[in-house]
């Protein structure tokens, strides 16, 4: 078993201390207590309980040979943008990605130590890559910038994540690892995640607010009703649009055009 960065003893004193909670402002921002380390371990064990979530429902698409174009196509998105030189935690995470065969949910999610899940129904739902490549920069920046990891604290508790990562508490993991598709993070971590996206395609090849074009698109079906899950756990107010756009005019990188032929295909195959 692995030995904790931060003593399992001082862990339990901190959240004794804290009420078993992060101490943390009214916008959900608090002290992360976890080491990168334990990032990564605890990741390990929310994506394997992940991957058996789905692969039980038979909707893990799994690597293999049968889906081996697939992850391809999509593996050349991530690691454009995880190769844009600005990911922090670039050569510490794994940054494994996993298509979800759900064509009735638009999501994404990534867990702590950069597990990313893609529903297909998010990418069928997509117009073009630079829209892809903004939604995966934006979770990618949820692990990278170790959102996930705080709002996982905040919400469980310092002493229930430690029984978690020692192996104690394979209940918790479970319902841990089927709620983070729901995940809620604070305005920061949101406003944070959508800079970051920005940030991370300027150094590629894309249209560096594709985030803001899902986002369009979404809040537009959402007023009439029939918006993407994804809008449920990621708020897209204008102000949200507009800050991605402004962020994107003072980069000058909005205004790229690519191909789409390895994107439709992607949608086509899954």
């Amino acid at each position: 078993m692995r030995r904790l960065l931060l003593k399992p003893w001082l862990l339990l004193s901190l959240a004794a201390t804290l009420g078993g909670t992060a101490a943390c402002s009214s916008d959900g921002d608090g002290v992360l207590l976890f080491s990168v380390e334990d990032d990564k371990a605890l990741g390990e064990q929310v994506a394997a309980q992940t991957d058996s979530t789905y692969r039980a429902k038979g909707q893990l698409l799994e690597r293999n040979s049968t889906n081996a174009r697939a992850y391809q196509l999509l593996d050349g998105v991530v690691n454009k943008v995880l190769n844009s030189g600005e990911v922090k935690y670039r050569t510490e995470f794994p940054w494994d990605v996993k298509i979800i065969k759900d064509d009735a949910v638009q999501n994404a999610f990534a867990t702590p130590g950069g597990h990313i899940y893609v529903f297909s129904g998010l990418i069928k739902f997509l117009e073009n890559e630079n829209q892809l490549a903004g939604v995966l920069g934006h979770e990618i920046a949820h692990a990278d910038r170790r959102h996930t990891s705080k709002q996982l604290q905040q919400q469980y508790g310092i002493s229930l994540l430690l029984s978690i990562l020692v192996g104690d508490n394979p209940n918790q993991l479970v319902q841990i690892a089927a709620g983070l598709g729901q995940l809620k993070f604070s305005r920061d971590d949101e406003s944070e995640a959508d800079q970051y996206s920005v940030i991370y395609l300027n150094k590629t090849e894309y249209a560096c607010d594709g985030a803001a074009g899902f986002f369009i698109k979404a809040e537009a079906q959402n007023q009439s009703g029939n918006g993407p899950a994804f809008l449920s756990t990621h708020p897209a107010p204008a102000s949200r649009i507009q800050e991605i756009q402004a962020k994107a005019a003072e980069l000058n990188c909005q205004n790229r055009t690519i191909s789409n032929t390895g994107f439709e295909e992607l949608k086509r195959i899954i």
